[in-house]
């Protein structure tokens, strides 16, 4: 700032600074809602934004930092309350707020992220029934992925054994809540697949808040859920608890003890099953057994005696035989009557007379044959002559041999007819009966 004799003349930079102070000063840290329009998050990962009421708007920046610590994430025309200070952007003279801390205004951020997440998950087909895998009716191994000291690992594994004694249960340890949960979740499911026993697993915790079932509602986790090869059964939390993990899994049962009832089969029934079924299966062999031997005994009832049905074929065989035999005797007889009819009939034909007879006839017409193929031959030789001369009229070469010559224009070598044709001083070729001259034109 300067001063003069009337009055105080700010620089745009002094007086920037100036209003900078004053605000920084006056709102270190302040709280204020409105709704978010025009974001823009380039590739260094900061949020630009415009935060605005029905009146007025203010340029609004959450930094990358403070960024990633949302539960949710922002997008235009969300309502959200926030935790800034003012600031003055120098090079451009407006201020702006910096943004520490956002909520979703009206409701909770985790609420609000499990709401966005659940949308976008639900678009990629994560919660598709297409990509739902068969459970095995009777598995052979169980995993649960659980907290190994909380009540429901214990009772889950009770119920499977009392449902199914001795069947293998493999617990995978697990935190089911806190920062780290979801990626030790991730690295059981991982664990789990790589087991080649693997056919079932449970993915369990009692219920809790929005934030004790945070884990279950994480990204990561859901998209380890979609790529497992191994069928697993969601039992989070109690009957009116829903999570993204419950969306994503194979089947979601409502508790734990319901997953394990779902999960293995009670012994004693299919024992009781499968006697019920051998006492059906041996009843039906039964029935099956008696009816086979009735038709067997309708049927030996109504067969003749082997032997003696052989016999009548026999006979029957040789009929035919005799019959046939007969046959060919009358039709070889037959035959042999007709050729000494025919014999007898060639021999008073007087053959050689009429060979005579043709060959004269052949020879005849050989002579009237040959006759007008020599006119034929003669007629085309002169016809052949006539045109051989008239070609030869005609060749150009003839012509040259009598002093006459073809002059070409180069270096296109076109023939030349007239004087306006070439020009003064161009190379033309003359072509005579035996080789060719190259001139220039002198004159024309």
């Amino acid at each position: 700032m300067t001063s003069s004799h009337t009055r105080p003349v700010y620089t745009v930079s002094g007086l920037t600074q100036q209003i900078k102070i004053i605000l920084e000063q006056e709102f270190p840290l302040i709280w204020i809602t409105g709704e978010i329009s025009n974001l823009r998050t380039p590739a260094s990962g900061h949020h630009y934004f415009t935060i605005k009421d029905k009146t007025a708007q203010i340029n609004a920046v959450i930094f990358k930092g403070p960024a990633m610590r949302l539960k949710f994430r922002i997008k235009d025309g969300l309502a959200v309350v926030g935790l800034g200070r003012l600031s003055v952007y120098e090079p451009r003279g407006t201020y702006q707020i910096l943004f520490e801390h956002l909520e979703p205004k009206g409701i909770g951020a985790l609420q609000l992220a499990f709401d966005q997440l659940k949308s976008r998950l639900a678009a990629e087909g994560l919660f598709d029934d297409s990509h739902k895998k068969q459970l095995p009716a009777l598995p052979r191994h169980v995993h649960i992925i659980t907290s190994p000291t909380g009540a429901v690992v214990h009772d889950t594994i009770q119920i499977i054994q009392r449902r199914f004694p001795n069947m293998p249960v493999t617990v995978i340890p697990v935190r089911v809540q806190g920062d780290n949960a979801a990626k030790e979740i991730v690295s059981a499911l991982a664990i789990l697949n790589r087991q080649k026993d693997a056919e079932i697993a449970i993915l369990a915790r009692g219920g809790g808040s929005l934030e004790d079932l945070q884990p279950f509602n994480s990204e990561p986790v859901a998209r380890a859920l979609f790529a497992s090869s191994v069928p697993v059964i969601s039992a989070v939390g109690h009957e009116t608890d829903f999570t993204i993990a419950d969306f994503v899994a194979d089947l979601r049962a409502p508790t734990p003890s319901a997953a394990a009832e779902i999960a293995v089969p009670e012994k004693h029934r299919l024992q009781q099953h499968c006697h019920e079924l051998s006492s059906r299966l041996v009843r039906q062999f039964n029935v099956n057994i008696s009816s086979h031997r009735n038709t067997l005994d309708r049927l030996a009832i109504r067969l003749r005696d082997p032997k003696r049905q052989i016999q009548e074929l026999r006979l029957h065989l040789d009929d035919i035989d005799q019959r046939l035999l007969r046959l060919f005797q009358h039709h070889i007889e037959k035959k042999r009557v007709t050729l000494l009819h025919l014999i007898k009939r060639h021999r008073q034909i007087p053959i050689r007379n009429t060979i005579l007879i043709y060959h004269s006839k052949l020879e005849q017409l050989n002579y009237i044959l040959l006759s007008k193929l020599k006119i034929f031959i003669n007629t085309n030789r002169a016809k052949n002559r006539e045109l051989y001369l008239r070609m030869e009229a005609l060749n150009p070469l003839n012509v040259l041999q009598r002093g006459y010559s073809i002059t070409r224009s180069l270096p296109a070598r076109r023939v030349v007819r007239t004087s306006a044709a070439v020009a003064i001083d161009q190379q033309v070729e003359i072509q005579l009966s035996s080789g060719a001259l190259l001139c220039r034109v002198e004159g024309k």
